[in-house]
């Protein structure tokens, strides 16, 4: 056996010979009509998967040999990395949650189900409080850390609006690990040994995934990356700078900030002006004639059910995230109209923050010494000039709320910042404490102290990861699967069919041989014209193809054909060194 194919996971090598006619590979023509981007199209068209209802789909056969080839890569990283496979319900106790504080912050995507008992019962979107609590009852002693669970297991997310196939649906598959140690020392080598298996997992996934500092969210926690797939249809978005040293999702980037608006030496005191029907920044600037970056823009929010006053310049943009971390809190949203009346006595478009008591005020950094603003009077077609902020307006906190515009420049490497789409694939978080002194995860150390574990949560998409690769992966003919997870390596493509022909007599003995030494591979025997059987084999994207035909065999010759790259003529006799040269140059990882 060639040495190389000893690195296939053994799970994979069959000793059955599949032939196209017996296995179910439903491809299509016609784009259906509920496909949005380009990797869902080339789900559905070349057989992969099929759609049950939205958010909800079916793993074809073709599909679950791509998704369990990507499983075994991540099982093989992890265990690798250390980490010890379990498997957890997925139904969970809600007052697990409750003691988390998530049943209340992370209610919008919880899966309510109820026995018959009615009695009440979560279907998890993670397993944060389940494998805490395991933790909890079972390691006492610091003995026993560090400890690093992980698992592959179907999740469930009540999206709003589930869309783009496998990248937001209701029900996914993701690897969740939840790594438990002694101290900060200890954490950050857990952490550390997750973001490289997270590196080799997608290079090996042929992903070219970039790791950008990112935003806790309702996760909490010291700090964390993701692991983002640039693409123009992504639903994340990745500031970063040429040279490659500084990459940051745009709800954490930070940047030196915007030009700096001109101080205004000569300013009185505050007086009000009338702006009748003036309801936005860009009115105020279109009908008085007032710079956008003169202005401050009055947000009101609702944090753990009190009134907050957000205060940004007004050419600015809130950053939710940053919002949420300055607050504490993920509970927050804006306020609604009534609300903002009731608080502030005024409709939006005329709100401001002078004279404001009783109400927390948090102002964004570049505010800080802005004077001769402009600013709402919280009186209906009214707005105030001349505003000192550090004078008139009490701020609770400073803090970076913005959201970083193209072009401003790095805060590490001082060079313009750009922004691009992408997909997240894998995020990997530092959690500190904030689960184990909930759920009452605690050791003792070696002088009898008791201490909370410090937490690590490390997550992978894999059936996201899966479609990603499709997106980054693809030509206008199909998929150019990576052979590491290619469903099938090679495609033999038998263009007689007859069994007692020569070209089938090749073409088994050819599939057995490779079978033999450990490759991938499919035999084309159906009974249909040529070009379907070739653009078929392209639109699944089979990396390898071999085409034998009477002409071609009738001279001594077979066509191999991968994927991308040009056709190769041999002989019968030559066409395994071909092939095993080919996947040995062309293997991932």
């Amino acid at each position: 056996m060639f040495a190389w194919a000893k690195c296939w996971p053994v799970g994979w090598r069959f000793n059955f010979k599949m032939r196209w006619s017996q296995t179910f590979i439903p491809t299509l023509k016609e784009t259906p009509a509920e496909a949005e981007i380009l990797s869902h199209k080339l789900l559905l068209r070349s057989g992969l998967v099929r759609k049950l209802t939205g958010g909800l789909y079916t793993f074809l056969p073709l599909g679950l040999r791509a998704l369990r080839k990507v499983e075994a890569i991540v099982r093989e990283e992890m265990n690798r990395a250390g980490a010890l496979e379990v498997f957890m319900p997925a139904l969970q106790p809600p007052d697990i949650w409750a003691k988390s504080g998530r049943l209340e912050t992370a209610k919008d995507v919880l899966f309510h189900v109820k026995d018959r008992a009615r009695k009440e019962w979560v279907l998890g979107p993670t397993h944060e409080e389940v494998i805490t609590t395991l933790v909890a009852d079972e390691v006492n002693s610091y003995r026993q850390l560090p400890v690093n669970f992980y698992q592959i297991q179907t999740k469930f997310r009540d999206e709003i609006r589930p869309r783009f196939g496998l990248m937001r649906a209701k029900e996914f598959i993701l690897k969740d690990a939840y790594s438990f140690d002694a101290n900060n020392e200890a954490a950050n080598v857990s952490y550390q040994r997750m973001y490289e298996a997270y590196t080799r997992i997608f290079e090996r996934c042929g992903l070219r995934a970039i790791a950008v500092q990112a935003d806790t969210g309702v996760m909490g926690g010291a700090h964390s990356h993701e692991f983002m797939v640039p693409a123009e249809t992504g639903e994340n978005e990745v500031v970063y700078c040429e040279s490659g040293k500084y990459a940051a999702n745009i709800e954490k980037a930070t940047s030196q900030g915007p030009v700096k608006t001109t101080p205004i030496d000569n300013f009185g005191t505050s007086e009000k002006f009338e702006t009748p029907g003036v309801k936005t920044i860009e009115d105020l600037t279109k009908r008085f004639d007032i710079l956008a970056e003169r202005q401050i823009k009055t947000l009101l929010y609702i944090a753990d059910g009190k009134p907050v006053i957000v205060l940004l310049r007004g050419d600015d943009q809130l950053q939710e995230a940053k919002l949420g971390g300055a607050l504490g809190t993920g509970n927050f949203r804006a306020a609604g109209d009534a609300e903002v009346v009731e608080a502030l006595g005024a409709h939006p478009g005329s709100l401001g923050a002078v004279g404001v008591t009783g109400i927390s005020v948090y102002a964004d950094e570049v505010l800080r010494g802005g004077c001769g603003m402009v600013t709402g009077a919280n009186d209906d077609g009214q707005h105030l000039r001349n505003v000192n902020i550090e004078r008139d307006i009490t701020v609770e906190m400073w803090a970076d709320l913005r959201q970083v515009r193209t072009g401003e420049l790095c805060v590490e490497t001082g060079q313009p910042l750009k922004i691009r789409r992408a997909i997240e694939v894998g995020h990997v978080f530092k959690l500190g404490t904030k689960y184990s002194e909930a759920l009452g995860a605690t050791f003792l150390d070696e002088h009898g102290g008791s201490h909370p574990s410090i937490m690590g949560c490390y997550g992978i998409g894999v059936t996201r990861t899966l479609q990603a690769v499709i997106e980054q992966c693809h030509d206008e003919h199909g998929i150019l699967w990576p052979t590491s997870i290619a469903p099938y390596e090679v495609c033999i493509t038998a263009l007689d069919v007859e069994p007692e022909s020569e070209v089938m007599k090749l073409a088994n003995r050819l599939y057995d041989e490779l079978q033999a030494n450990g490759v991938d591979v499919i035999l084309d025997d159906r009974s249909v014209r040529p070009g379907i059987k070739f653009k078929d084999s392209e639109l699944a994207g089979f990396p390898l193809r071999i085409g034998i035909g009477e002409r071609s065999l009738s001279k001594g010759q077979l066509e191999i054909k991968p994927r991308v790259g040009e056709m190769i003529l041999c002989s019968p006799n030559d066409a395994l060194g071909q092939v095993f040269e080919w996947i040995e140059a062309n293997r991932v990882g």
